[in-house]
């Protein structure tokens, strides 16, 4: 699967709108300080039909220490974010998955299952 990176995109929105890479990585740079800076604020940022991101404070935890899996380690709280896709994108992304294959099951065909 392959990425794309900011780069690609301003090159993308450059060729589409007609403005200069440089006015394109401008805009693009303040929509994402804009979008970081309303996060670290604890403000949700809604762009709809793409999606919504949120911040959210996970619960503190105990671990395992995978080279002493003895060991519990205290994890602590910690704030993270959380994107939610919205009703567009799903339905993009969606179009991605596999078509179900149909497949025919003769009359004479058991099926049985196995109670443990």
């Amino acid at each position: 699967m392959a990425s794309v990176t900011k780069r690609d995109l301003v090159i993308q929105i450059s060729d589409q709108t007609g403005l200069t890479q440089i006015q394109v990585f401008d805009v693009l740079q303040l929509f994402l300080e804009n979008v970081t800076a309303h996060l670290a604020q604890n403000e949700g940022v809604v762009l709809r039909n793409f999606g919504s991101f949120e911040t959210r404070v996970t619960r503190p935890k105990v671990g395992r220490n995978p080279k002493d899996p003895g060991l519990a380690v205290a994890i602590p709280a910690r704030a993270v974010v959380k994107f939610k896709p919205g009703k567009e994108l799903k339905e993009k992304v969606r179009e991605l998955s596999p078509k179900p294959v149909k497949v025919k099951v003769s009359a004479k065909a058991k099926v049985s299952v196995k109670a443990k």
